[in-house]
């Protein structure tokens, strides 16, 4: 069976301080969030956090791509650095020794993609020889949206809500290994890809996606009430889709992803397509509903002209040792999603390597696709530079 050596085709170019070369051409600014204790936050709080996130990315230049990815493990409680001298101090330490525990760490990526679109190819390669140059080609351009990060950055920074600090090249480097390693310990393994499933080494990986606005409900909101713990004294708030963080008692990945399109481009296609449904209108009514919504949308541009067009995705990804278990992992999720009245995509076959895979930040858009020799299965196996 072929393979892919990490450490001959890596799939990053170069590293300065939390800025990452992609040898695909996109550049990376790596950041870990340090959040707000879980129901910390009062409903007035998180509207404030959400003010605070939209201000800091609306000057953003177009063509960006920002990826909040939350990250939950499961993890046993190591209580060695717990005082183990008198009797309270040592029923302590054995209490929480080996306690099964659920470990977070939030990452946000600001990409800036090479040719500021997303048409490129669902299905590449990353790991292939660097092009010489590609990280000279776009110093005016880097200095810039690196500049233009800092500045969203900081705003985040002053809110107290959240604050983001730069992750290091060491980090960067182990970050990637991981998730390629598909979070296996003690090992490097292989990815194996068919049609019906995608492992891991030890691991079997599945995923569920919102990628419509078709998926939403009614409505979507900064935050909602926590009916478990809220009594008639207290009432405890929670992010939106919290739910699906630490209260999902699974390894499983949240995605979140928005991409700052170009208004004028829009603009543009709207007025275009207004003017073929005027010509059509009176051969449907269902021309003239679509006429109106179209209409209405670019009203809302015009109106604002500091008003941006956004894009977004979220999906989980989740893993178990046990196939079966995948089952049930999809339950809750599933559960998870109906209570805030969305209906979430499962992709299946092609598209599902394409979500666990290409929510790596530094290929966004991208899939990393190779097809081992005479095999119905494609093999991908990764080796750690030395």
């Amino acid at each position: 069976m072929d393979k892919i050596n990490l450490s001959a085709y890596q799939p990053i170019a170069d590293i300065q301080d939390n800025m990452v070369f992609a040898n695909n051409g996109n550049v990376v600014l790596c950041y870990e969030g340090i959040l707000p204790e879980i129901y910390s936050l009062s409903e007035k709080d998180f509207e404030e956090l959400h003010d605070a996130w939209f201000q800091s990315l609306k000057s953003l230049p177009v063509g960006t791509v920002v990826h909040k990815q939350d990250i939950y493990l499961k993890k046993f409680y190591s209580s060695e650095h717990l005082p183990n001298t008198t009797f309270l101090e040592k029923a302590t330490h054995e209490h929480f020794k080996g306690r099964e525990h659920i470990e977070h760490t939030c990452y946000l990526f600001f990409i800036l993609t090479k040719n500021k679109a997303l048409n490129n190819p669902k299905y590449s390669n990353p790991f292939r020889k660097v092009l010489k140059g590609i990280v000279q080609e776009l110093d005016d351009t880097i200095k810039s949206f690196a500049n233009l990060v800092s500045d969203s950055v900081s705003f985040i920074n002053n809110s107290r809500r959240v604050s983001l600090r730069p992750l290091n090249e060491k980090e960067i480097i182990g970050l990637t290994e991981t998730y390629f390693n598909g979070f296996n310990e003690g090992f490097d393994t292989d990815i194996l890809l068919d049609k019906k499933s995608v492992t891991i080494g030890e691991n079997h990986f599945d995923a569920l996606a919102i990628n419509s606005e078709q998926c939403f409900g009614e409505s979507v909101q900064s935050s909602k009430t926590n009916e478990k713990f809220t009594s008639d004294d207290f009432v405890f708030h929670q992010g939106f889709i919290d739910g699906l963080g630490l209260t999902l008692n699974e390894n499983h990945i949240v995605n979140q992803i928005l991409y700052l399109d170009d208004k004028q481009k829009w603009r543009k296609l709207l007025d275009k397509k207004i003017e073929e449904l005027n010509k059509s209108s009176n051969f449907g009514s269902q021309n003239k509903v679509v006429l109106g919504k179209i209409q209405h949308i670019l009203d809302q541009i015009n109106a604002d002209d500091n008003s941006r067009v956004i894009r977004g995705h979220l999906n989980i990804i989740y893993w178990a040792k046990e196939a079966k278990e995948l089952d049930k992992i999809t339950s809750k999720i599933k559960t998870e999603f109906k209570e805030l009245d969305n209906l979430p995509y499962y992709p299946r076959g092609e598209e599902r390597k394409n979500y666990i895979l290409n929510s790596y930040s530094k290929f966004k858009r991208l899939l990393l696709f190779y097809r081992g020799q005479n095999s119905g299965k494609e093999k991908l196996r990764f080796e750690k530079p030395n």
